[in-house]
């Protein structure tokens, strides 16, 4: 089942389920204290109250009809990096001052975790990612996200965008903040598939497509049958010592990684798609500041 926020053609905001062509709104009224989509996704069943939520005299609406929202009220979107092979390989090429660590952080038992952003961070489908403006080098990484409960339960998944300067980043690993955290650096979208049953990894593929002036300009796949870590490994890690109290988006890692001659331009379109979610789509800007 896939939750979505959404603004029908009226303006309005609304908690809906999402089917392959309409969408279903869900009657919030009808339960004490369920005002968002996060509390249905930090209640104790976010399926069964899903489904009890959904209003039959609401007619189902058509997906060309509404607008899809990033699925975030207050959670923090913190981030997990090196969890795939060619996400170590791409890490320790662009910083030679910290290719060991890199190294070693793909086989520790402690994983690279970092804080990503907050919701006003976060950009929902269509609208813009951005690349530094003192970035020279900058690229999307496609990301299978994690949604997490304030009681570290994991509640469900979406699409991530995980932008980031290599550039920055390379220069020195410290940097590492400057090059994920600024306005506009994240998406989430479209919709969170609630976790029911075991996830078939090796089939959740996730396909990144890079469009410039209307043509394909870098294609890539992989799948979670390529993750070196497990969600509860991550998970558990986030959680020690660290309350969400407002639950979290967690990103975990990338595993396309385009050429390094590969950089994004003003005007690029990034679409990420993940099986069983959906396509999350953003623009790319990136526009001058004076220093």
């Amino acid at each position: 089942m896939r939750l979505a926020r959404v603004s029908p053609s009226n303006g309005e905001i609304v908690i809906v389920a999402v089917n392959d062509a309409d969408v279903q709104k869900l009657d919030l009224t009808q339960v004490e204290k369920c005002h968002k989509l996060c509390d249905i996704l930090h209640s104790p069943d976010p399926v069964g109250l899903s489904k009890f939520l959904i209003d039959p005299n609401a007619a189902p609406i058509p997906i060309d009809e509404v607008r899809f929202l990033a699925p975030i009220d207050q959670q923090e979107v913190w981030a997990a990096g090196v969890t795939y092979k060619r996400s170590q390989v791409a890490r320790m090429e662009e910083s030679e001052a910290g290719a060991s660590h890199y190294d070693m952080v793909y086989t520790a038992d402690r994983p690279e975790i970092f804080f990503k952003a907050n919701a006003a961070r976060v950009s929902g489908p269509g609208q813009v990612v951005r690349v530094r403006h003192d970035s020279k080098w900058s690229v999307p990484e496609p990301e299978f996200t994690l949604v997490i409960s304030p009681k570290g339960k994991l509640v469900g998944y979406t699409v991530g965008n995980d932008m980031s300067a290599r550039d920055i980043e390379g220069e020195n690993p410290l940097y590492l903040p400057q090059a994920k955290v600024y306005n506009q650096c994240a998406g989430l979208g479209p919709c969170i598939q609630l976790a029911e049953g075991e996830l078939d990894k090796k089939a959740t593929t996730i396909k990144l497509t890079i469009e410039r002036s209307g043509k394909s300009v870098f294609k890539g796949e992989t799948n979670l049958g390529q993750m070196a870590r497990e969600f509860d490994d991550l998970i558990r890690w986030l959680t020690r010592e660290n309350d969400i109290p407002n639950g979290a988006f967690m990103m975990t890692g990338t595993g396309i990684v385009p050429p390094d001659a590969f950089t994004l331009f003003d005007g690029d379109s990034v679409s990420i798609t993940i099986a069983g979610i959906g396509t999350l789509t953003n623009p790319v800007v990136k526009e001058s500041y004076p220093e």
